[in-house]
């Protein structure tokens, strides 16, 4: 018998568009974690911080500075 985690997704999770790229901004938690902040572009490329948030608003700022600091293209992948 497995048991199946329920994740609680966040209503701040959004699109980003920059420089003719799209990224999701993928927030959620399971009912005991912190908030794990998720960038997943195009070809389905994911980058997953390491430290949860105490917060989704938290994770949001964060992925918000992240991509304007290090631009779009630090979290698109290779498509093929």
């Amino acid at each position: 018998m497995t048991d199946q985690v329920e994740y609680i997704q966040s209503p701040l999770c959004r699109e980003y568009t920059d420089d003719g790229h799209k990224v999701e901004i993928d927030i959620y938690r399971t009912e005991d974690s912190g908030w794990v902040l998720e960038i997943v572009d195009e070809g389905n490329n994911s980058t997953v911080w390491e430290d949860k948030f105490e917060t989704d608003q938290e994770a949001l700022d964060e992925a918000l500075d992240a991509l304007k600091q290090e631009g779009i293209q630090a979290f698109v992948g290779s498509f093929e």
